[in-house]
């Protein structure tokens, strides 16, 4: 079974990332979890971003935990919409899994088309463990990306807001207008193009 949840589609710009999660050691148990402190692994945005950098290196490092990391870039979400940007986030994470997992637990309100069971379960990542990994893995590997492009476009503040429609990214927008890495076809932005 894996586990899969995603991080920036509410974004304005940037990409979307999946991670895609399997526990494939069975002793990994509360106390094991526990000892690793693993035990607060929440959904990633109730965590800080010390915690979740944290909790991503012990997940990435931890044997007996595969994962892998899909994303798309705004250009595609431009040309598809961003929920079949999410989808085939997800598929490219599945994709690079050593195993190929039997079913799949997907963190929301959709499935993908891909011949393998599966089950949505809305707040996925509140409620199951390796659904909360996945968002750990997808937002740190999300944000480490927009720390890049805020050395690219340091108007922006993208290491401040990560592509999210804050107040401050807002005001930035009027004064600069939008880069490369803005998704043209999201509703606030579409003024610009």
């Amino acid at each position: 079974m894996a586990c899969l949840d995603e991080a920036g589609r509410g974004c304005l710009a940037g990409p979307v990332v999946a991670a895609a999660v399997i526990i494939k050691d069975k002793k990994l148990n509360r106390a094991k979890l526990l000892r690793l402190n693993l035990d607060s692994i929440n959904d990633s945005k109730k965590l800080t971003p010390r915690k979740r950098e944290e909790l991503y290196k012990i997940l990435t490092k931890t044997p007996g935990i595969e994962w892998a990391i899909g994303r798309v870039s705004e250009k595609v979400i431009d040309k598809i919409n961003i929920l079949e940007a999410t989808k085939l986030a997800m598929k490219r994470a599945i994709r690079k899994l050593k195993r190929k997992p039997n079913c799949l637990i997907l963190d929301g309100n959709f499935k993908i088309d891909l011949p393998i069971s599966q089950k949505s379960i809305i707040k996925g990542d509140e409620k199951v463990f390796s659904c909360a990994a996945a968002s750990i893995l997808a937002k740190v590997t999300r944000d480490r990306l927009m720390q890049r492009y805020h050395k690219k476009y340091p108007q922006y503040g993208f290491d401040k807001h990560k592509g999210y429609p804050t107040k401050m990214h807002r005001k930035k927008l009027k004064k600069y207008g939008p880069c490369k890495i803005h998704r043209k076809s999201f509703k606030p932005l579409k003024r610009f193009f």
